[in-house]
């Protein structure tokens, strides 16, 4: 990635997280998607999204499974070593698989083979109360990290399903301090995934770094979405935050650099995406 230090004959530089922070506070949309292999890495990172993730979601649209939690580290390395290859531009995110990170010290063990033998340049991780030592102990370490909050989708067995979170207005103000709490303890993004609008963006006004959101509203600083949804191969139902924007182009690379355009004006998420 960046081979031989590509950015210093770039117009532009690469992103990095101070470039994240910067565009949140100029209120400049981020645009972000997944990705799984070098061939879309390459096109995502073409169309001029700023943030990669290779999700534990691969678990569900590369491997077949009905949930993410079958998904190992081996298969995040694998597939981050893979979609670091495509990469000139976009910042590199990998997740931390089901129960990768139990307790402070396997956290890290882990994170570092994510970035070491992976490429990636920070990691995502579930978050909640429990998480924040372990978010603590990675940013001790200069790791950064990404927290990931609402709909957590490793929980799924235990909530009972991929449904909206936040609904409650206890639970609403929990999940805002929670996220509020993750970033004091060093977490550099916070994603929040499936909560109505609201929490979005009060969970947005009160942080200071960077909040993506994946069906969390109009009023983040940046969307992500599952690359196969967007480009319509994605079979069977989609969650209601699915925009498919293959279907008004004639190329998938045409369809994300519509994605990116969508997310920059803001025309992305309107209502029909969003949760109350």
């Amino acid at each position: 990635m960046y081979t031989q230090l590509e950015q210093r004959g770039m117009a532009e530089p690469p992103v990095n997280v101070s470039t994240l922070r910067t565009m949140k506070e100029k209120g400049e949309p981020i645009a972000c998607l997944t990705a799984y292999d070098a061939s879309y890495a390459a096109l995502v990172d073409a169309a001029r999204t700023d943030l990669v993730l290779v999700g534990d979601s691969l678990g569900m649209v590369i491997q077949g499974h009905d949930t993410t939690v079958p998904v190992t580290v081996d298969d995040i390395v694998y597939h981050t070593r893979a979609v670091a290859r495509g990469l000139r531009h976009a910042f590199l995110v990998a997740d931390m698989p089901f129960m990768s990170y139990t307790n402070a010290g396997q956290a890290l063990d882990n994170a570092v083979r994510l970035m070491q033998e992976g490429g990636a340049m920070m990691i995502k991780l579930e978050g909640g109360k429990g998480q924040i030592e372990i978010v603590e102990h990675l940013a001790r370490h200069d790791i950064p990290v990404c927290a990931h909050v609402g709909l957590k989708p490793q929980s799924v067995h235990k909530i009972g399903g991929f449904k909206v979170q936040g609904r409650e207005p206890d639970k609403a103000k929990e999940m805002v301090g929670t996220a509020k709490r993750l970033q004091d303890a060093g977490a550099d993004i916070v994603l929040l995934e499936c909560v109505p609008n609201e929490v979005g963006q009060a969970t947005t006004k009160k942080l200071d770094v960077p909040v993506i959101g994946i069906g969390a509203g109009p009023h983040v600083d940046g969307q992500i979405l599952v690359l196969y949804d967007i480009l319509d191969i994605t079979q069977g139902r989609t969650p209601r935050f699915v925009r498919n924007f293959q279907k008004e182009h004639d190329s998938p690379l045409a369809a994300l650099q519509a994605y990116v355009l969508a997310v920059k004006n803001r025309e992305y998420p309107a209502a029909e995406h969003c949760f109350s």
